[in-house]
Protein backbone atom coordinates (compact mmCIF):
# COMPACT_ATOMS: atom_id res chain seq x y z
CA UNK A 1 0.00 0.00 0.00
CA UNK A 2 1.23 3.70 -0.08
CA UNK A 3 2.02 5.22 3.02
CA UNK A 4 2.13 8.59 3.92
CA UNK A 5 5.36 9.91 5.01
CA UNK A 6 4.87 11.78 8.31
CA UNK A 7 6.42 15.42 7.09
CA UNK A 8 6.44 18.65 8.35
CA UNK A 9 3.85 21.00 7.52
CA UNK A 10 4.37 23.65 4.73
CA UNK A 11 4.81 27.03 5.76
CA UNK A 12 1.25 27.77 5.64
CA UNK A 13 -0.64 30.19 3.19
CA UNK A 14 -2.39 27.37 1.42
CA UNK A 15 -3.52 25.92 4.64
CA UNK A 16 -4.59 29.16 6.11
CA UNK A 17 -6.57 30.21 2.75
CA UNK A 18 -8.32 26.44 3.14
CA UNK A 19 -9.11 26.68 6.73
CA UNK A 20 -9.88 29.97 6.23
CA UNK A 21 -12.84 30.02 3.95
CA UNK A 22 -14.99 27.65 6.05
CA UNK A 23 -14.63 29.73 8.74
CA UNK A 24 -15.37 32.78 7.30
CA UNK A 25 -18.60 31.68 5.68
CA UNK A 26 -20.14 30.78 9.21
CA UNK A 27 -18.89 33.96 10.41
CA UNK A 28 -20.26 35.85 7.73
CA UNK A 29 -23.96 33.74 7.40
CA UNK A 30 -24.45 33.50 11.29
CA UNK A 31 -23.02 36.25 13.24
CA UNK A 32 -21.79 39.30 10.61
CA UNK A 33 -23.82 42.29 9.21
CA UNK A 34 -23.12 43.03 6.10
CA UNK A 35 -22.03 46.63 4.78
CA UNK A 36 -21.01 47.03 1.32
CA UNK A 37 -19.39 45.96 -2.11
CA UNK A 38 -16.65 47.20 -3.56
CA UNK A 39 -14.62 46.03 -6.13
CA UNK A 40 -13.22 42.36 -5.31
CA UNK A 41 -14.49 43.42 -1.32
CA UNK A 42 -16.97 42.17 0.68
CA UNK A 43 -17.07 44.71 4.12
CA UNK A 44 -18.82 43.29 7.17
CA UNK A 45 -19.40 44.57 10.94
CA UNK A 46 -18.91 42.13 13.64
CA UNK A 47 -21.28 43.68 16.35
CA UNK A 48 -19.63 41.93 18.70
CA UNK A 49 -16.63 43.77 18.62
CA UNK A 50 -17.41 46.69 16.35
CA UNK A 51 -14.88 46.23 14.22
CA UNK A 52 -14.67 46.41 9.95
CA UNK A 53 -14.10 42.95 8.50
CA UNK A 54 -13.52 42.85 4.43
CA UNK A 55 -13.10 39.26 2.24
CA UNK A 56 -12.53 38.45 -1.29
CA UNK A 57 -14.62 36.22 -3.25
CA UNK A 58 -18.37 34.76 -2.76
CA UNK A 59 -18.45 30.85 -2.21
CA UNK A 60 -14.85 30.44 -0.82
CA UNK A 61 -13.73 34.13 1.13
CA UNK A 62 -10.20 34.86 0.76
CA UNK A 63 -7.97 37.03 2.18
CA UNK A 64 -9.34 38.37 5.69
CA UNK A 65 -8.22 41.79 6.68
CA UNK A 66 -9.72 43.97 9.42
CA UNK A 67 -9.82 47.88 10.03
CA UNK A 68 -7.79 49.59 11.95
CA UNK A 69 -5.79 53.02 13.22
CA UNK A 70 -7.00 53.56 9.43
CA UNK A 71 -6.30 50.84 7.33
CA UNK A 72 -6.75 47.83 6.37
CA UNK A 73 -4.56 45.01 7.85
CA UNK A 74 -4.30 41.15 6.61
CA UNK A 75 -5.08 38.73 9.56
CA UNK A 76 -3.95 34.89 8.96
CA UNK A 77 -6.19 32.15 10.35
CA UNK A 78 -4.42 32.27 13.64
CA UNK A 79 -5.34 36.05 13.96
CA UNK A 80 -9.29 35.10 12.30
CA UNK A 81 -9.65 32.35 15.24
CA UNK A 82 -9.02 34.46 17.96
CA UNK A 83 -11.22 37.34 16.19
CA UNK A 84 -13.97 34.78 15.56
CA UNK A 85 -13.49 33.67 19.25
CA UNK A 86 -14.05 36.74 20.80
CA UNK A 87 -16.57 37.91 18.75
CA UNK A 88 -18.44 34.84 19.58
CA UNK A 89 -18.01 35.57 22.89
CA UNK A 90 -19.67 38.66 22.75
CA UNK A 91 -22.50 37.46 20.49
CA UNK A 92 -23.77 34.86 22.96
CA UNK A 93 -22.34 35.62 26.24
CA UNK A 94 -20.99 32.25 26.61
CA UNK A 95 -17.25 31.14 26.55
CA UNK A 96 -15.91 28.01 24.85
CA UNK A 97 -12.17 26.97 25.05
CA UNK A 98 -12.67 23.78 23.00
CA UNK A 99 -13.99 25.37 19.65
CA UNK A 100 -11.19 27.93 19.00
CA UNK A 101 -8.43 24.91 19.28
CA UNK A 102 -10.55 22.69 17.00
CA UNK A 103 -10.36 25.42 14.39
CA UNK A 104 -6.17 25.61 14.92
CA UNK A 105 -6.19 21.55 14.64
CA UNK A 106 -8.76 22.04 11.46
CA UNK A 107 -5.79 24.34 9.96
CA UNK A 108 -3.01 22.07 11.44
CA UNK A 109 -4.88 19.08 10.05
CA UNK A 110 -4.95 20.88 6.44
CA UNK A 111 -1.02 21.24 6.13
CA UNK A 112 -0.45 18.00 6.59
CA UNK A 113 -3.09 16.85 4.20
CA UNK A 114 -1.45 18.96 2.09
CA UNK A 115 2.04 18.01 2.17
CA UNK A 116 0.93 14.02 2.34
CA UNK A 117 -0.81 14.50 -1.10
CA UNK A 118 2.20 16.23 -2.45
CA UNK A 119 3.95 12.53 -1.92
CA UNK A 120 1.09 10.02 -3.28
CA UNK A 121 0.26 8.98 -6.63
CA UNK A 122 -3.77 10.60 -7.42
CA UNK A 123 -5.66 6.86 -7.42
CA UNK A 124 -6.58 6.32 -10.84
CA UNK A 125 -10.16 5.75 -10.25
CA UNK A 126 -12.56 8.48 -10.67
CA UNK A 127 -15.00 7.58 -7.81
CA UNK A 128 -11.97 7.24 -5.43
CA UNK A 129 -10.45 10.45 -6.52
CA UNK A 130 -13.87 12.35 -6.09
CA UNK A 131 -14.27 10.79 -2.57
CA UNK A 132 -10.65 11.29 -1.53
CA UNK A 133 -10.64 15.47 -2.87
CA UNK A 134 -12.27 17.37 0.16
CA UNK A 135 -9.41 19.17 1.39
CA UNK A 136 -11.66 22.16 2.15
CA UNK A 137 -14.44 19.60 3.72
CA UNK A 138 -17.76 21.00 4.54
CA UNK A 139 -18.21 24.90 3.42
CA UNK A 140 -19.88 26.07 6.45
CA UNK A 141 -18.37 24.40 9.43
CA UNK A 142 -15.65 26.31 11.41
CA UNK A 143 -13.28 23.52 11.68
CA UNK A 144 -14.23 20.77 9.18
CA UNK A 145 -11.30 18.98 9.52
CA UNK A 146 -10.43 18.45 12.86
CA UNK A 147 -9.15 15.36 13.75
CA UNK A 148 -9.83 15.32 17.43
CA UNK A 149 -6.22 17.25 18.74
CA UNK A 150 -4.84 13.90 18.56
CA UNK A 151 -0.93 13.48 16.95
CA UNK A 152 -1.07 13.70 13.13
CA UNK A 153 1.15 10.13 13.27
CA UNK A 154 -2.53 8.39 14.94
CA UNK A 155 -4.71 9.84 11.69
CA UNK A 156 -3.05 10.65 8.42
CA UNK A 157 -2.15 6.92 7.22
CA UNK A 158 -6.25 6.49 7.41
CA UNK A 159 -6.78 9.66 5.88
CA UNK A 160 -8.96 9.61 2.23
CA UNK A 161 -7.70 13.40 1.48
CA UNK A 162 -4.17 11.65 1.65
CA UNK A 163 -5.55 8.89 -0.72
CA UNK A 164 -4.93 6.34 2.27
CA UNK A 165 -5.77 2.78 1.20
CA UNK A 166 -4.31 -0.09 4.25
CA UNK A 167 -5.87 -3.86 5.31
CA UNK A 168 -8.71 -4.13 7.86
CA UNK A 169 -8.22 -5.33 10.90
CA UNK A 170 -9.60 -9.17 11.82
CA UNK A 171 -10.22 -10.15 15.10
CA UNK A 172 -12.64 -12.69 16.56
CA UNK A 173 -15.14 -11.98 18.82
CA UNK A 174 -16.81 -14.99 21.28
CA UNK A 175 -19.43 -16.30 20.07
CA UNK A 176 -21.99 -15.91 23.30
CA UNK A 177 -20.82 -11.78 23.32
CA UNK A 178 -22.06 -11.21 19.29
CA UNK A 179 -25.22 -8.78 19.07
CA UNK A 180 -25.95 -8.68 15.30
CA UNK A 181 -28.79 -7.72 12.90
CA UNK A 182 -29.87 -8.24 9.53
CA UNK A 183 -27.74 -10.14 6.99
CA UNK A 184 -24.07 -10.33 8.08
CA UNK A 185 -22.49 -13.15 5.98
CA UNK A 186 -20.47 -10.21 4.49
CA UNK A 187 -18.35 -10.00 7.07
CA UNK A 188 -17.86 -14.02 7.83
CA UNK A 189 -16.46 -14.27 3.99
CA UNK A 190 -13.53 -11.65 5.09
CA UNK A 191 -11.32 -14.36 7.11
CA UNK A 192 -11.87 -17.59 8.83
CA UNK A 193 -12.58 -17.35 12.82
CA UNK A 194 -11.74 -19.99 15.20
CA UNK A 195 -14.03 -22.27 16.71
CA UNK A 196 -16.31 -20.41 19.52
CA UNK A 197 -15.85 -17.15 18.06
CA UNK A 198 -17.14 -14.63 15.13
CA UNK A 199 -15.26 -12.48 12.28
CA UNK A 200 -15.27 -8.78 13.31
CA UNK A 201 -13.34 -6.32 11.31
CA UNK A 202 -11.93 -3.31 12.29
CA UNK A 203 -10.46 0.21 11.47
CA UNK A 204 -6.75 0.19 12.60
CA UNK A 205 -7.56 3.95 13.97
CA UNK A 206 -10.67 2.58 15.80
CA UNK A 207 -8.51 0.38 17.84
CA UNK A 208 -6.26 3.12 18.73
CA UNK A 209 -8.98 5.09 20.14
CA UNK A 210 -10.43 2.53 22.92
CA UNK A 211 -9.20 0.32 25.69
CA UNK A 212 -9.78 -3.13 24.85
CA UNK A 213 -7.50 -5.01 26.92
CA UNK A 214 -9.78 -6.48 29.45
CA UNK A 215 -11.55 -8.11 26.35
CA UNK A 216 -8.08 -9.31 24.65
CA UNK A 217 -6.70 -10.48 28.07
CA UNK A 218 -10.02 -12.96 29.31
CA UNK A 219 -10.42 -14.17 25.87
CA UNK A 220 -13.45 -12.50 24.41
CA UNK A 221 -11.64 -10.78 21.61
CA UNK A 222 -8.34 -12.53 19.99
CA UNK A 223 -6.36 -11.05 17.17
CA UNK A 224 -6.67 -12.97 13.53
CA UNK A 225 -4.48 -10.29 11.64
CA UNK A 226 -5.32 -8.14 8.78
CA UNK A 227 -6.92 -8.74 5.28
CA UNK A 228 -5.45 -10.25 2.58
CA UNK A 229 -6.83 -7.23 0.43
CA UNK A 230 -7.16 -3.04 1.42
CA UNK A 231 -9.96 -0.40 1.31
CA UNK A 232 -9.80 3.15 1.07
CA UNK A 233 -11.31 5.74 3.26
CA UNK A 234 -14.67 7.31 1.73
CA UNK A 235 -14.98 11.02 2.52
CA UNK A 236 -16.77 9.95 5.89
CA UNK A 237 -13.24 8.51 7.11
CA UNK A 238 -14.93 5.91 8.83
CA UNK A 239 -16.56 4.12 6.22
CA UNK A 240 -14.58 2.00 3.92
CA UNK A 241 -14.93 0.87 0.57
CA UNK A 242 -13.37 -2.41 -0.38
CA UNK A 243 -13.48 -2.55 -4.34
CA UNK A 244 -12.71 -5.91 -5.02
CA UNK A 245 -15.52 -6.77 -2.87
CA UNK A 246 -17.48 -4.20 -4.02
CA UNK A 247 -18.54 -3.92 -0.23
CA UNK A 248 -18.89 -0.77 2.41
CA UNK A 249 -18.08 -1.03 6.14
CA UNK A 250 -18.99 1.89 8.74
CA UNK A 251 -17.10 2.07 12.11
CA UNK A 252 -17.07 4.09 15.36
CA UNK A 253 -14.57 6.28 15.96
CA UNK A 254 -14.05 8.03 19.23
CA UNK A 255 -13.19 11.15 17.26
CA UNK A 256 -15.71 14.50 16.63
CA UNK A 257 -15.34 15.11 12.99
CA UNK A 258 -17.55 18.66 12.75
CA UNK A 259 -20.15 18.24 15.21
CA UNK A 260 -20.74 15.15 16.41
CA UNK A 261 -17.84 12.06 17.71
CA UNK A 262 -18.03 9.60 14.85
CA UNK A 263 -19.55 6.58 17.12
CA UNK A 264 -22.25 4.03 15.48
CA UNK A 265 -24.19 5.30 18.56
CA UNK A 266 -26.53 2.50 20.12
CA UNK A 267 -30.19 4.56 19.72
CA UNK A 268 -29.40 4.14 15.79
CA UNK A 269 -28.11 0.93 15.31
CA UNK A 270 -30.93 -0.34 17.14
CA UNK A 271 -33.37 1.49 14.73
CA UNK A 272 -31.59 0.54 11.94
CA UNK A 273 -33.61 -1.91 10.55
CA UNK A 274 -36.72 0.67 10.79
CA UNK A 275 -35.18 3.59 8.77
CA UNK A 276 -32.79 1.44 6.44
CA UNK A 277 -36.01 -0.77 5.47
CA UNK A 278 -38.48 2.02 4.90
CA UNK A 279 -35.69 4.17 2.77
CA UNK A 280 -35.49 0.73 0.75
CA UNK A 281 -38.62 0.21 0.13
CA UNK A 282 -39.21 3.43 -0.87
CA UNK A 283 -36.65 3.50 -3.11
CA UNK A 284 -37.73 0.14 -4.79
CA UNK A 285 -41.57 1.45 -5.08
CA UNK A 286 -40.53 4.97 -7.25
CA UNK A 287 -39.77 5.11 -11.01
CA UNK A 288 -36.72 5.57 -12.60
CA UNK A 289 -32.75 4.59 -12.08
CA UNK A 290 -31.98 6.45 -8.59
CA UNK A 291 -30.86 3.55 -5.67
CA UNK A 292 -30.51 3.36 -1.93
CA UNK A 293 -27.12 1.63 -0.44
CA UNK A 294 -28.66 0.10 2.07
CA UNK A 295 -27.22 -0.11 5.15
CA UNK A 296 -28.17 -3.82 5.62
CA UNK A 297 -26.65 -4.96 8.88
CA UNK A 298 -24.66 -4.64 11.64
CA UNK A 299 -22.27 -6.81 14.28
CA UNK A 300 -21.06 -5.70 17.62
CA UNK A 301 -20.27 -7.26 21.19
CA UNK A 302 -22.34 -6.80 23.57
CA UNK A 303 -19.31 -5.31 25.94
CA UNK A 304 -18.48 -2.72 23.31
CA UNK A 305 -21.50 -2.47 21.90
CA UNK A 306 -20.48 1.18 20.23
CA UNK A 307 -17.07 1.06 20.07
CA UNK A 308 -16.88 -2.36 18.06
CA UNK A 309 -19.74 -1.80 15.98
CA UNK A 310 -19.30 -2.54 12.27
CA UNK A 311 -21.99 -1.55 9.86
CA UNK A 312 -22.78 -3.46 6.41
CA UNK A 313 -23.47 -1.05 3.85
CA UNK A 314 -24.41 -2.45 -0.05
CA UNK A 315 -21.83 -1.81 -2.59
CA UNK A 316 -22.43 -0.23 -6.17
CA UNK A 317 -22.60 -3.00 -8.68
CA UNK A 318 -25.75 -4.13 -7.91
CA UNK A 319 -27.08 -0.64 -8.32
CA UNK A 320 -25.25 1.42 -11.31
CA UNK A 321 -26.17 1.59 -14.94
CA UNK A 322 -24.46 -0.45 -16.83
CA UNK A 323 -21.59 1.80 -18.24
CA UNK A 324 -21.76 4.36 -15.50
CA UNK A 325 -19.47 5.77 -13.56
CA UNK A 326 -19.95 7.17 -9.54
CA UNK A 327 -19.23 10.44 -7.98
CA UNK A 328 -19.48 11.82 -4.37
CA UNK A 329 -21.68 14.77 -5.35
CA UNK A 330 -19.10 16.70 -2.55
CA UNK A 331 -16.10 16.23 -4.88
CA UNK A 332 -17.89 17.39 -7.87
CA UNK A 333 -18.13 21.15 -5.63
CA UNK A 334 -14.66 20.41 -4.16
CA UNK A 335 -12.71 19.89 -7.61
CA UNK A 336 -10.91 16.83 -8.84
CA UNK A 337 -8.87 15.89 -11.75
CA UNK A 338 -11.24 14.56 -14.21
CA UNK A 339 -14.47 16.49 -13.13
CA UNK A 340 -17.24 16.59 -15.28
CA UNK A 341 -17.76 20.03 -14.42
CA UNK A 342 -14.42 21.35 -15.91
CA UNK A 343 -15.06 19.45 -19.46
CA UNK A 344 -19.08 19.72 -19.94
CA UNK A 345 -19.25 21.72 -23.27
CA UNK A 346 -22.75 22.39 -22.94
CA UNK A 347 -23.44 22.99 -18.66
CA UNK A 348 -26.54 24.35 -18.83
CA UNK A 349 -27.55 20.54 -20.32
CA UNK A 350 -25.29 19.07 -17.98
CA UNK A 351 -26.78 20.85 -14.89
CA UNK A 352 -30.44 19.98 -15.82
CA UNK A 353 -29.29 16.63 -16.34
CA UNK A 354 -28.16 16.62 -12.78
CA UNK A 355 -31.24 18.13 -11.60
CA UNK A 356 -33.29 15.16 -13.26
CA UNK A 357 -31.42 12.56 -11.55
CA UNK A 358 -31.09 14.08 -8.26
CA UNK A 359 -34.31 15.83 -7.30
CA UNK A 360 -37.01 13.73 -8.30
CA UNK A 361 -36.08 10.91 -5.93
CA UNK A 362 -35.67 12.87 -2.84
CA UNK A 363 -38.97 14.57 -3.49
CA UNK A 364 -40.67 11.25 -4.15
CA UNK A 365 -39.86 9.34 -1.19
CA UNK A 366 -40.79 11.96 1.12
CA UNK A 367 -44.45 12.69 -0.63
CA UNK A 368 -44.80 9.13 -1.11
CA UNK A 369 -43.44 7.53 1.61
CA UNK A 370 -42.39 9.87 4.46
CA UNK A 371 -38.60 9.14 3.84
CA UNK A 372 -36.73 12.35 4.85
CA UNK A 373 -33.59 11.68 3.30
CA UNK A 374 -30.59 13.36 4.44
CA UNK A 375 -29.62 14.60 0.89
CA UNK A 376 -26.47 16.53 1.63
CA UNK A 377 -23.19 16.89 -0.39
CA UNK A 378 -21.60 13.95 1.24
CA UNK A 379 -24.56 11.23 1.44
CA UNK A 380 -25.23 11.91 -2.68
CA UNK A 381 -23.18 10.33 -5.35
CA UNK A 382 -24.37 10.81 -8.80
CA UNK A 383 -23.51 8.28 -12.23
CA UNK A 384 -22.53 9.71 -15.21
CA UNK A 385 -22.23 7.99 -18.73
CA UNK A 386 -19.02 8.13 -20.83
CA UNK A 387 -19.76 11.75 -21.73
CA UNK A 388 -19.66 12.92 -17.73
CA UNK A 389 -23.15 13.53 -18.22
CA UNK A 390 -25.35 12.68 -14.97
CA UNK A 391 -27.90 9.65 -15.63
CA UNK A 392 -28.24 8.31 -11.96
CA UNK A 393 -28.28 9.63 -8.07
CA UNK A 394 -27.52 6.87 -5.43
CA UNK A 395 -28.29 7.85 -2.23
CA UNK A 396 -26.57 6.59 1.56
CA UNK A 397 -26.29 6.84 5.24
CA UNK A 398 -29.51 5.79 7.20
CA UNK A 399 -28.21 7.02 10.24
CA UNK A 400 -29.23 10.06 8.77
CA UNK A 401 -32.74 9.63 7.29
CA UNK A 402 -35.89 10.79 9.32
CA UNK A 403 -39.55 8.76 9.15
CA UNK A 404 -42.52 10.50 9.43
CA UNK A 405 -44.86 11.13 11.17
CA UNK A 406 -41.89 10.16 14.23
CA UNK A 407 -40.94 13.83 12.90
CA UNK A 408 -43.39 16.29 12.06
CA UNK A 409 -43.84 16.84 8.22
CA UNK A 410 -42.97 20.46 8.68
CA UNK A 411 -39.74 19.96 10.36
CA UNK A 412 -38.89 17.11 8.32
CA UNK A 413 -39.32 19.07 4.90
CA UNK A 414 -37.27 22.03 6.89
CA UNK A 415 -34.34 19.62 7.02
CA UNK A 416 -35.18 17.94 3.32
CA UNK A 417 -34.70 21.69 1.57
CA UNK A 418 -31.56 22.41 3.98
CA UNK A 419 -29.61 18.82 3.07
CA UNK A 420 -31.08 18.85 -0.42
CA UNK A 421 -31.08 22.68 -1.33
CA UNK A 422 -29.06 24.53 1.04
CA UNK A 423 -26.38 22.35 1.47
CA UNK A 424 -26.59 20.57 -1.95
CA UNK A 425 -27.61 22.22 -5.00
CA UNK A 426 -26.72 25.65 -4.49
CA UNK A 427 -23.17 24.42 -3.79
CA UNK A 428 -23.36 22.40 -7.10
CA UNK A 429 -24.36 25.16 -8.42
CA UNK A 430 -21.97 27.59 -7.57
CA UNK A 431 -19.25 25.35 -8.35
CA UNK A 432 -21.01 25.07 -12.26
CA UNK A 433 -21.47 28.83 -12.61
CA UNK A 434 -17.96 29.63 -11.45
CA UNK A 435 -16.62 27.25 -14.39
CA UNK A 436 -18.72 28.90 -16.61
CA UNK A 437 -19.38 32.03 -16.14
CA UNK A 438 -22.73 33.70 -17.43
CA UNK A 439 -24.86 30.61 -16.25
CA UNK A 440 -27.74 30.98 -14.20
CA UNK A 441 -28.21 28.09 -12.71
CA UNK A 442 -31.89 28.71 -10.63
CA UNK A 443 -34.69 28.88 -13.43
CA UNK A 444 -33.42 25.43 -14.18
CA UNK A 445 -33.94 23.94 -10.62
CA UNK A 446 -37.66 26.14 -10.25
CA UNK A 447 -38.49 24.20 -13.18
CA UNK A 448 -37.59 21.09 -11.96
CA UNK A 449 -38.96 21.48 -8.51
CA UNK A 450 -42.22 23.18 -10.37
CA UNK A 451 -42.61 19.64 -11.82
CA UNK A 452 -43.82 17.82 -8.30
CA UNK A 453 -47.21 18.27 -7.44
CA UNK A 454 -46.28 18.72 -3.35
CA UNK A 455 -47.76 22.02 -1.41
CA UNK A 456 -44.19 22.42 0.21
CA UNK A 457 -42.55 22.86 -3.32
CA UNK A 458 -45.10 25.79 -4.57
CA UNK A 459 -44.69 27.41 -1.05
CA UNK A 460 -40.77 26.93 -1.60
CA UNK A 461 -40.92 29.11 -4.70
CA UNK A 462 -42.26 31.97 -3.73
CA UNK A 463 -40.44 31.84 0.15
CA UNK A 464 -37.69 34.71 0.41
CA UNK A 465 -35.50 32.57 2.65
CA UNK A 466 -34.24 29.03 2.27
CA UNK A 467 -33.00 27.57 6.42
CA UNK A 468 -29.35 27.59 6.63
CA UNK A 469 -27.80 25.62 9.31
CA UNK A 470 -25.70 27.65 12.21
CA UNK A 471 -22.72 25.31 12.38
CA UNK A 472 -20.30 27.86 14.07
CA UNK A 473 -22.97 28.85 17.09
CA UNK A 474 -23.87 25.31 17.31
CA UNK A 475 -20.79 24.26 18.41
CA UNK A 476 -19.85 27.36 20.23
CA UNK A 477 -22.98 26.99 22.39
CA UNK A 478 -22.27 23.12 22.88
CA UNK A 479 -25.36 22.57 21.07
CA UNK A 480 -25.85 18.12 19.96
CA UNK A 481 -24.74 17.61 16.71
CA UNK A 482 -28.12 16.26 15.54
CA UNK A 483 -30.53 19.53 17.24
CA UNK A 484 -29.80 21.19 13.59
CA UNK A 485 -30.67 24.88 13.97
CA UNK A 486 -31.51 27.06 10.96
CA UNK A 487 -31.37 30.77 10.35
CA UNK A 488 -33.05 32.60 7.62
CA UNK A 489 -31.21 32.58 4.12
CA UNK A 490 -32.00 34.80 0.91
CA UNK A 491 -34.04 32.41 -1.47
CA UNK A 492 -32.77 32.26 -4.95
CA UNK A 493 -35.57 30.66 -6.09
CA UNK A 494 -37.71 33.50 -5.18
CA UNK A 495 -38.72 35.79 -7.80
CA UNK A 496 -37.88 33.84 -10.86
CA UNK A 497 -39.42 33.11 -13.74
CA UNK A 498 -39.99 29.80 -15.06
CA UNK A 499 -38.49 30.15 -18.56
Amino acid sequence: MDRVDLIPPPAGDDADAYAAAPLLNCLLREVAEPVARSGAHRTYRLPGVDRLLRVRGERRPTGPEVYAAGHWHHIGHTELVKLVAEELRRHTGLSNHELPAEMIDSRDAVAALLAARARVTVPEDPYQRSEQSLITGHPYHPAPKARGSGPIAGWLPYAPEAHARFPLVLLGVREDTVVEEGDTSALDALGEAPPGYRLLPAHPWQLDLVDLAPAFADGRLVRLGTTAFEAWPTAAIRTLYAPGRDLFLKFSLDVRITNDIRRLWRHDLLKLRRTDGAAAAAFAAIDGPAAWLSDRSYRTADFAFEELAVLVRDGLRGHLLPGATPLLAAGLVEGFAGSPLDRTSDPAAWWEAYLRAVVPPALSVFADHGVVLEAHLQNTLVAVDADGTPVQALFRDAEGVKLLPEVDRAAGWERLVYCLVVNHLTEVAGALAERHPGLDPWPAVRRELSRHDLPETAALLTSPTLPGKTNLLLRWTGADGADARYLPLPNPLAGRTRS
